[in-house]
């Protein structure tokens, strides 16, 4: 009986020495779980919670400022001394990879001990790429800078007629390359463009009018939006971000059925300069002026405009959009950014002598580019399917192919387009408007 007393105590005392041993290997104190415990979130132990002492080092504590980049190439330093080192520096360098990268002491060692993974060479799979990047974004680079960098699907409709007017103004192109971007399709062209692409951001200055609001009708079925002659107007401010002081407004006219764009510059946002901007944004129409569609501003919602309006032999309805609801006039506010802000910028025009010039421009070079050669998209239904709602756009076009369609247009009207549209090219108005914008911004530093 005393024999097997005594061997049961050397069986017990070397166990626990081999614990003690693995417990101090392994820097776990009495009170804390074993390895097979060692999980984050502990264990029970005599019904009490206990917690590992290495799970309290979580992804929550690593050093949020790391990026992934160094987060990698101090994982594979640890790995490259792990490999040779001995098992008590393996210890340290566990640590360090739960200090450092918040692992819990079982994912530092699978981590650390994970053996190299070689990469195998590459497999292309898939089609051959038939529109190569380094032959053809060269080429399309210029010509899509000169459309004040528009969409695919834009460029799609645009290109046919840019090419021969890039050819003619520059140089001559690869047959190879013309070919192909004249067969390339819009998402096509936008994934050739996509590491060239930027974005922008804007702001609204819109001051309610309430002298005749009761009066002006909301924008309702009013409005015959398959016509053309149907304008919605707005004004952009060119204040440099302050509405302090005395700075050039530019007013903004776009119809719905055409997209005929129409932009004239104004000193000030008074009732009479915005009557008399409205007054030669319709002198220079193709077509009748049938109805005018503004925000709540006051330069809009006066007896002068009103007047204007309704003292004629053929009155123009005037509607106006709900308070705070800029999408009533969505079209004019894209129009916003496409076609002043993209070309002004957010500079503050706050000298009168740059108004002539900036209407010489719009009226010349600049109103030509746009309307003439500048393809849009235009939406032409919804469809509800799932939940969700899909658009459906027609074919871009540009403003004057969509005014020649119209019926409400006069075949003399047409026919002047068509003959002035066939002595211009958009190249050499692009250039036209680069020389004027530079003079303009010169004068503008001149009141600095």
């Amino acid at each position: 009986m005393a024999a097997v007393l005594h061997a049961v105590g050397i069986v017990a005392e070397t166990f626990i020495q081999v614990h003690v041993i693995i417990c101090c290997h392994r820097r776990v104190f009495i009170g804390e779980l074993r390895q097979k415990y060692c999980y984050p979130g502990g264990g029970r132990k005599g019904g009490k919670r206990i917690r590992c002492a290495k799970s309290r080092v979580t992804v929550a504590g690593m050093d949020k400022t790391m990026s992934k980049p160094t987060r990698i190439e101090l994982l594979r330093k640890l790995q490259r001394r792990y490999e040779t080192a001995g098992a008590e520096h393996k210890c340290k360098l566990l640590d360090q990879a739960q200090e450092l990268l918040g692992y819990h002491r079982k994912s530092a060692i699978r981590a650390l001990g994970a053996p190299a993974v070689m990469k195998g060479p590459a497999i292309l799979t898939g089609r051959p790429v038939r529109y190569e990047p380094e032959l053809l974004v060269p080429w399309l680079r210029p010509i899509w800078q000169a459309t004040d960098y528009a969409c695919g699907r834009r460029l799609v409709a645009m290109l046919p007629e840019w090419i021969p007017a890039y050819e003619q103004h520059e140089r001559r192109m690869p047959g190879e390359v013309r070919e192909k971007l004249l067969q390339a399709s819009g998402r096509t062209l936008d994934r050739l463009l996509e590491p060239l692409r930027g974005q922008g951001t804007g702001r609204s200055l819109t001051r309610p009018g309430t002298l005749l609001r009761q009066q002006i009708p909301i924008r309702g079925s009013l409005w015959e939006e398959g016509k053309a002659g149907w304008l919605e107007v707005d004004t952009v401010a060119l204040c440099g971000g302050s509405v302090a002081g005395e700075f050039v407004w530019m007013v903004d006219g776009v119809d719905y059925a055409t997209t005929w764009v129409e932009v004239r510059a104004m000193w000030g946002r008074g009732q009479v300069g915005t009557l008399a901007a409205l007054q030669d944004v319709e002198a220079s129409l193709p077509f009748r002026l049938l109805g005018l569609d503004s925000d709540n501003g006051g330069e809009f919602l006066n007896h002068h405009v009103l007047k204007w309006l309704q003292k004629r032999p053929q009155p123009v309805f005037m509607t106006r959009s709900r308070p705070y609801k800029k999408d009533d006039n969505a079209h004019v506010e894209q129009k916003n950014w496409t076609h002043i802000r993209q070309c002004f910028g957010y500079e503050r025009h706050d000298n009168p002598e740059v108004v002539a010039p900036i209407n010489e421009l719009v009226k010349g070079a600049y109103g030509q580019l746009l309307n003439y050669f500048h393809a849009s998209l235009k939406l032409e239904h919804k469809e509800r399917k799932a939940g969700k709602v899909r658009r459906i756009y027609g074919e871009a076009r540009t403003p004057l192919a969509r005014v020649l369609a119209s019926a409400e247009v006069t075949e003399v009207t047409k026919q002047r387009l068509r003959e002035h549209k066939a002595g211009l090219n958009p190249f050499a108005l692009k250039q036209v408007v680069t020389r004027s914008l530079k003079a303009i911004s010169a004068i503008r530093r001149e009141r600095n």
